[in-house]
């Protein structure tokens, strides 16, 4: 799949949610945390009304306290396993701890992870799971059902390494979630360069896994975020790092950097695939100022100049991507495209003018023919009148004749 989104995509922002979808939601949320309160204040004893209310309840109205339909459509639905003994919710960009286990209809097992770490609301899981987290406290178990939409789609998961692990199109997903902890990071956990390169490496892998996957948005959204953490200052090595210094060695800046610039350049594809033709031309020329050699880059700008119509420079960028990997293959057989493109658009160019000037040469024939026409007739009356003129004269002359003899 080559261009755009597809319509069958797995993965869906927030943002592509209807409105109903939304206020679903909201109020889903809000009637769960009101039940959290109410169940507070029986803890606590501070509620007379309520504790007695609870008292009289059925194990049916428990049971259903424990279930959340998240969008209110059946499409996402959490229950609640085993409650937690806080109150501590993630925030989005918090790094948090999960174990899981997902599930197919059959009970057959095809994910499972545990101390895995990830930041909510960065792709890292399927939608799925990164909307329910934020509504678990540390501490409690939940049992999340997915339905295809917001877990690998029409897609579905191949894995090369263990086919058991494959998960079919359209498969809906059971998850058993344990969040393990929660955290906010501020400046001083980011300053170590382990830390970078992990984080930074970590998002651009499941960038890559969600571009392969033609879900070149999300992805795009995955390249930034590995950006970040591979540091803000786009290549240039005279920057100082965000507001403060990082003492890293010379080798953990040069690793950074190669890093960064790998980033960027699967960036510009991504970009390129949506048509972002101004932004990939940026991210690329990030590159190319620390690399101008870089085969990847120039073929890459290659790509956005043919996009932006400038078809010859895309053809001199190419042809340097073809010297420097005469054996790339792909390089070769787009460069003979964009060849066979300019010979192209340099006939119908002609072709263009050459019509131009023959309806010019038409016109100025069609604006000559009725001078010249207007000049013969001008001619025809000229020699008429003479012929009238001579007549009258002769005519003159023989009736003075006549009348004088």
């Amino acid at each position: 799949m080559d261009a755009e989104k597809s319509s069958n995509s797995s993965f869906e922002d927030l943002s592509n949610l209807n409105e109903a979808d939304k206020a679903d939601m909201k109020a889903a949320s809000e009637a769960l945390l009101d039940k959290e309160r109410q169940a507070a204040k029986v803890a606590a004893g501070n509620d007379s009304e309520v504790a007695a209310d609870a008292e009289t309840k059925t194990d049916d109205d428990a049971e259903g306290e424990d279930v959340c339909d998240v969008l209110g459509n059946g499409q996402l639905v959490k229950r609640v396993l085993k409650k937690s003994k806080v109150n501590k919710r993630p925030q989005r960009g918090d790094k948090v701890t999960l174990n899981f286990t997902g599930k197919l209809d059959d009970g057959r097992v095809v994910e499972k992870q545990e101390n895995f770490q990830v930041h909510v609301g960065d792709f890292e899981v399927i939608q799925g799971l990164d909307m329910v987290v934020p509504l678990m406290n540390v501490g409690e178990v939940a049992e999340v059902k997915v339905d295809p939409r917001f877990a690998y789609g029409s897609l579905g998961l191949k894995n090369d390494a263990d086919p058991e692990l494959n998960i079919p199109p359209d498969s809906k997903l059971t998850y058993e979630v344990h969040l393990l902890d929660t955290k906010y990071e501020d400046y001083s956990d980011l300053k170590a360069y382990e830390i970078r390169k992990q984080y930074g490496t970590r998002k651009k892998e499941r960038a890559n896994f969600w571009y392969n996957r033609s879900e070149y948005n999300t992805a795009i959204q995955l390249y930034r975020r590995a950006l970040e953490y591979l540091d803000n200052r786009d290549g240039d090595p005279d920057n100082e790092f965000d507001k403060e210094d990082i003492e890293l060695s010379n080798n953990e800046l040069q690793s950074l950097l190669d890093d960064r610039l790998i980033v960027y350049n699967n960036l510009a594809m991504a970009q390129i695939k949506i048509s972002a033709f101004d932004a990939a031309l940026q991210s690329v020329e990030h590159v190319l100022r620390c690399q101008p050699n870089n085969s990847k880059a120039l073929y890459r700008k290659g790509r956005i100049l043919e996009g932006k119509g400038d078809t010859k420079g895309a053809i001199s960028l190419l042809q340097k991507a073809a010297t420097l990997e005469p054996e790339n293959r792909t390089v070769q057989q787009d460069l003979a495209k964009l060849i066979i493109k300019a010979r192209r658009e340099e006939h119908n160019e002609k072709k263009m003018y050459q019509k131009m000037l023959g309806q010019a040469n038409k016109l100025e024939q069609k604006n000559k023919q009725p001078q010249k026409q207007q000049t013969v007739e001008s001619s025809k009356l000229k020699l008429l009148g003479y012929l009238m003129g001579s007549i009258l004269i002769g005519v003159a002359g023989v009736a003075m004749y006549r009348y004088k003899y």
